[in-house]
């Protein structure tokens, strides 16, 4: 196997243009030598690992060929026993790249070789490889991959996809499929979006009126803000610790890191209607939301009181248990300070505390609910709203309103994701007459693919602090997986190219060529998509 090393490291390379149909497109890529040799494809072809780090990458590889084609592949860890056969050779090798997640992938005529100095880049190299792989089934005729030389690798280190799952909730086999979903596009982070004012969606042991209670609503608004009335109906639903542990390995087999989201000071309306004790009205009856949107008169915060952050702590102490993370989502967006405005306690804290106003209060209660994770060995991630009065010292910022937030934080030397809500908000339109309700704004696919994370205005050094971006998928209008589906694909392709191919060799022209194949491939895993796109190729 040292001589496969070698020979990936003496291939040179040149990129083609049309990249065979993958997605996102590698850094280079060029035909094989001949134009007439094929890796063929029969049930003697066997998959070689040389360690076992590979084996969840192989596994993978074996199983989704087994779905798809009927064609079970065993994993070998020695070739010589077994006898002249082709094989997928799958390698890792620590020495091979200074880079870990890059790879390289060369198909040849008796062998598919991958290797890469890490698991996770030897999963990448998977991903690539299924791309290869034809999309007819086994059965019906000779199939056959045409040689090709590959060496790829992403450009930020940041690629995620976030999934909203307390407007409505989304079960534990749909959030397995939709984090393979995320690992085909080589994203690596997914955000799970488990608490809102509109349903708690984690147990926690220590609390448990936050699944009695806050995890169920009794009605939700019909059609489109401000809807034609109420339905009435007892909707919710949350996952077991156990449930979560489940979603946490299947998530980590795949290279993908989950980052919980718990929300605080605002958008706490499910927390409150079980715990009005934290709220800045303790006494006034308090419900989960049953409408969407922020309003001053009903979107009650977190009161920053000591008995609400031992709260907060013994929440988040559990979540931090649970996931293996090292950064953990504590929201702080969308705070109403009109509550704040109103309360005698809260005006009092920022007299004792020395604060400006309101803003400063928040960026109190975020600097304490860092304090408090930095001291569990984790990091927190905001939404930009942190940067209001002050930045927390180690907060890494999740630019939504734009690039303002983003552009600041990285000014100020902290990691940022770019979110903005115009280029990255997968639950608005993707036409201007779109065939199922959505929210009321429009985001094309061809707006999505031109997005560029990287502010203009940031200096090179500043803009090292760009850690990438990420797509949201917001579910106020999205009730079930099927749809999820339709707002997902295919712009989720286009994210994946922005977050992974070089920014100088993104086309979308090519892009829109490839989709042709992607959509191909969609219908194969059963995707839900809009046929609309069919028919703009």
């Amino acid at each position: 196997m040292r001589i496969i090393l070698c020979l990936f490291l003496l291939i040179i390379l040149t990129f083609k243009l049309n990249a065979q149909g993958i997605i996102p497109a590698p850094v280079e890529m060029n035909p094989g030598s001949s134009p007439n040799e094929k890796f063929s494809i029969n049930k003697n072809i066997v998959i070689f690992i040389n360690t076992i780090e590979a084996k969840p990458s192989a596994q993978f590889l074996s199983d989704y060929i087994y779905k798809y084609y009927n064609l079970r592949l065993p994993i070998v860890t020695e070739l010589m026993k077994i006898g002249p056969r082709r094989s997928i050779n799958l390698v890792i090798d620590r020495e091979l790249y200074p880079n870990p997640d890059k790879y390289i992938v060369s198909v040849l005529s008796t062998t598919i070789n991958a290797g890469s100095p890490s698991p996770q880049g030897i999963f990448y190299a998977v991903q690539t490889i299924i791309q290869l792989w034809p999309l007819s089934p086994v059965n019906t005729e000779k199939l056959d991959i045409s040689t090709v030389e590959i060496i790829d690798y992403p450009r930020f280190a940041y690629r995620g996809m976030h999934l909203d799952v307390s407007r409505h909730f989304f079960d534990v086999n749909f959030i397995k499929k939709y984090i393979d979903y995320l690992a085909l596009h080589k994203l690596n982070y997914f955000h799970w979006h488990l608490t809102d004012d509109h349903g708690w969606r984690i147990e926690i042991k220590k609390h448990p009126k936050l699944t009695e209670i806050s995890a169920w609503r009794n009605g939700t608004i019909i059609g489109l803000y401000p809807g034609t009335g109420n339905d009435n109906i007892r909707y919710g639903g949350y996952y077991t610790q156990e449930e979560v542990k489940e979603v946490i390995k299947y998530a980590a087999d795949r290279y993908i890191t989950i980052i919980p989201e718990i929300e605080m000071p605002g958008h706490s309306m499910a927390v409150l209607a079980a715990y009005p004790e934290f709220g800045t009205t303790p006494r006034i009856p308090t419900q989960v939301a049953q409408t969407w949107g922020i309003f001053n008169k009903f979107n009650n915060v977190l009161q920053p009181t000591e008995k609400t952050f031992a709260f907060l702590e013994e929440v988040l102490t559990e979540v931090m248990d649970l996931f293996p993370s090292p950064y953990i989502h504590i929201g702080g967006d969308e705070c109403s300070k009109i509550w704040w405005k109103q309360s005698a306690f809260a005006q009092k804290l920022i007299k004792e505390k020395g604060l400006k106003n309101e803003n400063g209060l928040q960026s109190y209660f975020i600097h304490r609910m860092e304090k408090f994770v930095n001291s569990k060995g984790k990091t927190i991630i905001g939404w930009d709203e942190i940067l209001d009065g002050g930045l927390a010292p180690n907060a890494i910022v999740m630019s939504w309103r734009g690039e303002k937030g983003g552009i600041a934080a990285a000014k100020q030397q902290h990691k940022v994701i770019m979110t903005p809500e115009n280029s990255m908000y997968f639950n608005h339109a993707q036409f201007m007459k779109d065939d199922s309700l959505t929210a009321a704004k429009f985001l094309p696919l061809k707006t999505v693919y031109d997005y560029e994370p990287v502010p203009a205005e940031l200096t090179a050094k500043e803009a090292q602090y760009i850690w990438g971006a990420q797509g949201n998928l917001w579910s106020e209008y999205i009730a079930n997986p099927a749809k999820a589906e339709y707002m997902l694909f295919p712009r989720l392709d286009a994210l994946s190219e922005v977050l992974w191919s070089p920014k100088n060799k993104r086309n979308y022209v090519d892009f829109k060529k490839r989709l042709n194949t992607q959509f191909k491939r969609y219908n194969l895993l059963k995707i839900n998509y809009s046929k609309k796109y069919l028919a703009d190729q």
